[in-house]
């Protein structure tokens, strides 16, 4: 920061933010109206705290002023302003929020268009929390004026420097608030017209929950669309909602619309996305529902109202029955917040099943996208174990690239003598249906399940039974065979001399060295014993901790390999 006069301050922005002015200003041309839905959600976050700062009592100015955002255009001298009537910002929060990473958004956002190797996706600049910047694609100069709300506010205002900085000075405005000027570029004069204006908001805005006025008329009518019967509302207005709350341009997979009286009183719209092409276990963590109390915004993004497996649903809770304070937190063990919580997980499970059992494509694209994710629900939330278990889906020996089918399905596509639900773990596909374990199972036309996501060694083993039936490795020694393949206890004296010289010669390296029951082309393979972890969690979990031991495996001999039959000849023949 530079001082440079009495009330005036020069900065230089991050050097992140640099990069992404850079990067906006140069590599999207397309959808660019998407700025001003950015500036109209950061207005209607504003005015949500007023309202909230009013509701708890606080000290502001004009208390009693109809909250609202007013839009003007002046096509002649390709301006735009988008003006808000809400909290407002300080000196600090300026600087903080439009100069420097406040949050990790603008790191999250650059390594995600680096990750890519392309021009960043449009819908990328609202889900890392960088919208505003998104006014750099149509504006060359870019003035906000605000004053925070307190009686005691001071206004500021803020201005870009074409040389990648911005300058704050101090102003007279009496009235809360901020407004947003946009000097726009010659390629974006459009949107200094009414009309194209007013379009975008119809397209984009039209659910807020505050009144938006172009030049001094009235657009969005539509308000709280969870507020409102299901009937007088159509799939189309279902989608604007979702996009408008999520920043996505895709449809959604699917929605619920609740309205919940009894034990606990509040409406929701929950969506679940489509296209999971992001981070979940890192960035979407962040994400949540929105919670309202009577429209009134108390907390973007709580986690608290889904269990960690759910969090990719998108939506908002409203309901009158949290007890709230006025630091905006809320109970998290409250009675009302642990049945709303329960609610909402039952009936999302409840739509999934149904995509399941009706809409068996739509319920594949929910696997592929959010399944990984959505398996972790059977170690974490126990009172829907067996509702998670019924809707997991798994590829097998026997499914085609990408089809899977529950464990219901392979219960009733055993064979009638397997007494066991077989699985193998592995990286992909191609090396688990080339691993010499599975050789017999196909021979015998035996399903087994193959697992090669990474989440299935935790999650899998862990079900332990389904239905009567024991889930078993076929990477493990001690795995039941068809009856037919039993090996007779007597053995000839070769068989017998040749493994207890290989006992003795690998006595350092394996635990123990026994004929095969179930080999077909391989002359060896290597099992973990009974008691010992799956090879792929043992490998797990020495990456994750280097004193974690090796365990010996048992080594199984094919005596009926050429390799093995003439090794066995050699050892005769001393």
């Amino acid at each position: 920061m530079e001082q440079t006069g009495k009330n005036v301050s020069k900065f230089e922005f991050q050097a992140e933010i640099k990069q992404l002015l850079d990067l906006i200003a140069n590599s999207l041309y397309t959808h660019r109206e998407i700025f001003l839905r950015e500036l109209i959600s950061n207005s209607s976050d504003a005015l949500d705290k007023i309202r909230f700062s009013k509701l708890a009592g606080e000290d502001m100015i004009e208390p009693e002023e109809e909250l609202k955002i007013e839009i003007e255009t002046d096509e002649k001298n390709s301006i735009l302003r988008v003006s808000d009537n809400g909290i407002g910002m300080t000196k600090e929060d300026l600087i903080n929020n439009l100069g420097t990473i406040a949050r990790s958004g603008t790191a999250d956002f650059l390594r995600k268009v680096k990750e890519q190797e392309r021009s960043f996706d449009k819908n990328l600049i609202g889900q890392f929390g960088v919208g505003f910047y998104s006014v750099f694609m149509v504006a060359g100069s870019v003035t906000v004026d605000t004053r925070y709300a307190a009686s005691d506010g001071k206004g500021w205002r803020w201005q870009n420097r074409p040389d990648y900085g911005f300058n704050i000075e101090e102003i007279d405005k009496n009235s809360k608030g901020t407004t947003v000027e946009l000097k726009l570029k010659e390629d974006a004069k459009e949107f200094s017209k009414a009309e194209a204006v007013k379009q975008i908001i119809n397209k984009y805005s039209n659910f807020l929950d505050f009144p938006i006025y172009l030049e001094g008329k009235r657009l969005n009518t539509v308000g709280a669309l969870w507020h409102r019967k299901k009937e007088n509302i159509t799939p189309s207005q279902y989608s604007e909602f979702y996009k408008f709350i999520t920043h996505e341009e895709n449809e959604p997979l699917g929605f619920s619309h609740l309205a919940i009286e009894g034990t606990v009183n509040f409406k929701a719209l929950i969506f679940i996305p489509s296209g999971g092409d992001f981070d979940l276990y890192r960035l979407q963590s962040e994400r949540g529902l929105h919670l309202y109390s009577n429209k009134i915004l108390i907390k973007h993004d709580h986690k608290d109202l889904l269990p960690e497996y759910l969090r990719f649903v998108r939506g908002v809770v409203d309901t009158e029955d949290l007890p709230l304070n006025v630091s905006r937190e809320v109970t998290q063990h409250s009675p009302a917040m642990v049945r709303i919580r329960k609610f909402l997980t039952t009936e999302i499970l409840k739509l999934l099943k149904s995509w399941a059992d009706t809409e068996p494509s739509k319920y594949k694209e929910f696997c592929k996208d959010f399944g990984p994710l959505f398996k972790t629900g059977i170690n974490t939330d126990f009172a829907n174990r067996g509702k998670i278990i019924e809707l997991l889906r798994f590829q097998t020996s026997m499914t085609e690239e990408g089809e899977t089918i529950s464990l219901k399905d392979y219960k009733q596509r055993m064979h009638p003598d397997q007494k066991e639900i077989y699985y193998i773990c592995g990286e992909n596909r191609e090396l688990l249906e080339s691993h010499p374990n599975l050789e017999y199972f196909k021979k015998k036309s035996l399903e087994v399940l193959l697992l090669s996501e990474p989440v299935d060694i935790f999650v899998v083993p862990s079900i332990g039974e389904y239905d009567g039936l024991s889930l078993r490795s076929i990477d493990k020694a001690d795995i039941e065979v068809m009856p037919e393949d039993k090996i007779e206890e007597s053995q000839d004296n070769l068989t017998k001399s040749f493994i207890a010289f290989c006992k003795d010669l690998l006595a350092d390296k394996v635990k123990d060295v026994v004929v095969s029951r179930r080999l077909v082309d391989f002359p060896v393979t290597l099992l973990a014993p009974k008691d010992s972890l799956d090879p792929q969690l043992e490998r797990m979990v020495r990456m994750m901790s280097k004193d974690q031991p090796v365990s010996k495996k048992v080594m199984e001999v094919n005596m009926s390999h050429p390799l093995i039959r003439n090794l066995s000849r050699i050892y005769l023949a001393d």
